[in-house]
């Protein structure tokens, strides 16, 4: 019945038969917390006594009935809403209804009603606005672009060549090289192909410094961005400008080895001997040893 009640009231307060309404805006970006306000002005406390939230009119956000919630399966909560709202109980004494809806999505921008059917049909209408951010959305939308992929073409002394490859779906993506500073860096012109209406794009560049370069493909109609990172190292040469930090380790690499290698040889070389004066020392006093009792019995 007290559902019953709460639905009619509802209806009546979208349809502007309401007394004392109250309206508010709450704006939040995308991914953090939103707290609706909504407060009884005689600072009633609403512990044993019930009030609902509405999204849009339609959807269930939240059910309080004499210290009864919604939360973990009572009522018909929408979908949306499972696990992601939670009152201020300690609030409740001094007639604060307000919620918070966590870990907020654009799907959450909407009006939201906060309705006391027992008291004077008092409504509170917020209005959330949800503003977009600039994020990873490949495992939410199926036209975002997954993370390009970099490839080292070529080390020389002039430079290292870098080639970045994205692809995506629908949204042609735009595509570009940064240095670690988020720099936007001069590449070459993008190669763009389209097949079965996918996008693939090819873009490369020469680097001439050691850095994380990242590779970035984004499509802002989506507002989705993703970016491959790789480390290029470099060191400063006596007889040449740069060198790239792998020939260099390439060249460490092998005298180093080298070094080993004879310090091998050289280890065997002393074991050998060793064990050879060891067979020579040996050999010699068994010799005395039998040649003492031949000299007493002459």
């Amino acid at each position: 019945m007290k559902r019953l009640l709460l639905w009619c009231f509802c209806v009546l307060a979208s349809s502007g038969v309401t007394v004392g309404s109250e309206k508010e805006r709450v704006v939040v970006p995308e991914g953090d917390d939103a707290v609706l306000p909504c407060s009884l002005s005689t600072k009633e406390d609403l512990t044993r006594q019930d009030f609902l939230w509405r999204k849009d009119d339609q959807k269930e956000v939240f059910l309080y009935e004499e210290g009864q919630h919604s939360i973990g399966g009572r009522g018909s909560q929408d979908g949306q809403f499972k696990g992601r709202v939670s009152y201020f109980e300690d609030k409740l004494k001094n007639g604060d209804a307000s919620i918070k809806i966590i870990n907020t999505t654009v799907a959450d921008r909407g009006t939201y009603t906060c309705v006391f059917p027992l008291h004077d049909r008092q409504t509170f209408l917020i209005e959330l606005v949800v503003e977009s951010v600039v994020k990873d959305r490949s495992g939410e939308n199926t036209a975002a672009a997954p993370k390009p992929y970099i490839t080292i073409l070529d080390a020389t002394k002039e430079g290292v060549r870098l080639q970045c490859e994205a692809e995506a779906a629908s949204l042609r993506p735009a595509v570009w090289w940064q240095d670690s500073t988020e720099k936007i860096l001069d590449a070459e012109e993008p190669q763009v192909s389209e097949k079965g209406g996918r996008y693939y794009v090819t873009l490369l560049i020469t680097v001439t410094k050691s850095d994380h370069f990242s590779c970035v493909v984004a499509q802002r109609e989506i507002h989705h961005q993703a970016a491959a990172q790789t480390f290029v190292p470099f060191y400063e040469d006596s007889s040449s400008k740069v060198l790239t930090g792998w020939l260099a380790g390439f060249f460490l690499g092998t005298a180093v080895l080298g070094a080993v290698l004879a310090l091998l040889r050289c280890t065997k070389c002393i074991t050998l001997n060793f064990n050879k004066g060891s067979c020579q020392q040996r050999k010699g006093s068994t010799a005395s040893s039998a040649d003492e009792p031949l000299n007493s019995l002459a």
